[in-house]
């Protein structure tokens, strides 16, 4: 049974209570890859993307709640971090449900991706990188409900963990940067 206090649960319930059908983990992979992209983090243009999302705009607690979901992303994507906290289901949840999630996730990151970098020449890493999440994107029925399968899960969850931060470092991390004092 899911843990009710989870950060993933706690915001499927906001959603759903707001009437949202979109997952968590779809809204978080959207912010993330557009951050990834080099979308900067003004709140307006992330609020209007996740309206479209969304399909319709944010109340002020779902609004708020999306305000500080960026924050969380701006401060790993620029703290150095070697990492990202992924929003997903708990480990104590079925791993179809996990998987699923997954797979949402990489879905909303390619979509927040390719809102923000249409024309971008990518290396080539980073083309393997998105090539990936679009794999992992199609997940769902992949894993069965083993130890493999858990596995497996773990795997994909670590590598998506880290991936992301390729592209970011590529696309977006100058703008996030704070301007070095000339030294004259």
């Amino acid at each position: 049974m899911p843990t009710s206090n989870s950060p993933y649960t706690a915001f499927a319930a906001l959603l759903n209570s707001s009437g949202h059908t979109v997952s968590p983990a779809e809204l978080h992979g959207l912010l993330l890859g557009r951050s990834c992209a080099g979308a900067g983090f003004e709140p307006e243009p992330w609020l209007q993307d996740a309206a479209d999302l969304l399909s319709a705009p944010a109340e002020d607690n779902v609004r708020q709640a999306l305000i500080g979901l960026q924050e969380m992303v701006k401060n790993e994507l620029s703290g150095g971090d070697i990492a990202v906290v992924l929003l997903l289901p708990n480990d104590d949840a079925p791993l179809a449900e996990r998987t699923a999630a997954l797979g949402q996730w990489c879905q909303g990151f390619l979509a927040g991706f390719g809102l923000i970098a249409r024309d971008s020449a990518l290396s080539a890493e980073a083309m393997e990188v998105l090539q990936d999440l679009s794999a992992i994107a199609h997940i769902q029925d992949a894993l069965d409900e083993s130890d493999e399968g858990e596995s497996d899960y773990m795997e994909v969850m670590e590598y998506l963990r880290v991936a992301p931060l390729l592209l970011f470092s590529e696309n977006a991390k100058a703008e996030v940067a704070a301007p070095k004092p000339s030294l004259h």
